[in-house]
């Protein structure tokens, strides 16, 4: 963690000259991002709801480039195109906290314009936060605490915001969160670049945004569902189809999976294959009211899914912790993780966490290998840089 105590205290703008507007029409939206793209740096955020649908519902926009504090409706606006320009502007940096959610906010909400919602030239606080020792998951208003000592008021983070009007106290609320990023901004580049991590805290952030634009294979969707390793080559092939229907309707309905389906439910009848609704409803594990709204449906799935030929089925899912010494070896590398995290200053967690050695052993070991393969995480940019041929040359000496 980078030493502050010897530095001079971080003092927020009063903001006098900050010219702060609500955007509510087309034209007010295009004379504004007209002054936003001469920006070099825009702090960004969003907010949204997501209870009972699919996708998120965005409910505000908030930018920031220390001149202009806008907030904009994206309800009132028919036309989001101008921000959406922004957002793929190359000159301009683009600074995000947390930004994962707002990613996906971006990848849904953006195509109902024409537009792809892709980030270009974007970097997440959180991340750079996490390469100066703060963890991987500090909060805004920690953040914002720790440079400021200033509490922001938390309580609206759960409002609904896509009901109008909007309260006062809901839009300073969301003034606050890109009026405080784009002033603690510069000093958290300062300190990145003094520690020498900026480059990598660009790459991982990067790299979340790849991953968020990846299209979802839907043919693997069953591989997500808990127990599903449990399943016979046969049973995954039900299954396969059954989390298929699912998601297309989760998609053309905008429902949350769980609201279509439960997962107990696609999995009970993935394992008893059964024929019709009474035996369907006797089953422990399904849902009653998915056997009432939906058996129907689902039966005819399994019809279907059922005139698959063998040999098209699904192989079985080899699980990485029933691998012979599997615990062991993961202890390996997790010792061998912490040597480099003492040489480089990094907590463990930054440099590979559980899931991302997992990926690493799964691809040593040659499993699932019906899965698109790729590069594991930690064999790619700065960690192949700091430790990824040292890690190749363990593995293969020592498992």
């Amino acid at each position: 963690m980078v030493d502050n105590s010897s530095k001079k205290p971080f003092v927020p703008n009063d903001n006098k000259s900050l010219v702060r507007s609500y955007i509510q029409d087309d034209k007010s939206l295009v004379e504004l991002c007209d002054k936003l793209a001469k920006s070099a740096v825009i702090a960004i955020d969003t907010e949204f709801v997501r209870t009972r649908t699919l996708y998120p519902k965005l409910g505000l926009l908030q930018i920031n480039n220390g001149e202009h504090l806008a907030l904009i409706d994206p309800i009132a606006i028919d036309d989001l195109s101008p921000f959406w320009d922004l957002l793929t502007n190359g000159d301009i940096c683009k600074v995000l906290h947390a930004c994962s959610e707002d990613l996906e906010v971006f990848l849904t909400a953006a195509p109902s314009s024409g537009r792809e919602g892709k980030p270009v030239n974007l970097i997440d606080s959180q991340i750079m936060m996490s390469f100066l020792g703060h963890g991987l998951s500090m909060g805004y208003a920690a953040m914002v605490n720790h440079y400021t000592g200033i509490e922001l008021d938390k309580s609206e983070s759960r409002t609904d915001w896509t009901r109008r009007p909007l309260t006062e106290r809901q839009l300073t609320y969301a003034e606050a969160d890109v009026e405080y990023l784009f002033q603690i901004y510069p000093r958290i580049l300062a300190e990145l670049e003094t520690v020498g991590w900026l480059v990598a805290a660009k790459q991982e952030t990067q790299c979340l945004v790849e991953r968020k634009f990846i299209p979802i294979d839907e043919t693997q969707l069953y591989r997500n569902i808990k127990m599903s390793w449990c399943l016979g080559s046969r049973q995954l092939n039900l299954l396969q189809h059954l989390a298929l229907w699912r998601f297309d309707q989760a998609k053309k309905r905008d429902l949350p999976l769980g609201f279509v389906a439960k997962d107990t439910t696609i999995m009970a009848l993935a394992k008893y294959n059964p024929d019709n609704l009474g035996v369907m409803a006797k089953i422990e594990g399904i849902d009653v009211l998915d056997v009432k709204h939906k058996g129907s449906a689902m039966l005819y799935v399994l019809k279907q899914a059922n005139k698959v030929a063998e040999k098209d089925h699904p192989s079985k899912i080899n699980r990485l912790d029933e691998y012979p010494g599997y615990k062991q070896i993961f202890k390996q590398v997790k010792t061998f993780m912490a040597d480099i995290a003492l040489e480089s200053g990094l907590s463990i967690e930054s440099l590979a966490s559980k899931k991302q050695i997992n990926q690493f052993l799964t691809q040593h070991f040659k499993l699932k290998a019906n899965e698109s393969r790729g590069v594991a995480d930690i064999l790619q940019g700065w960690r192949f840089e700091l430790f990824g041929e040292k890690l190749q040359k363990f593995a293969r000496e020592k498992f």
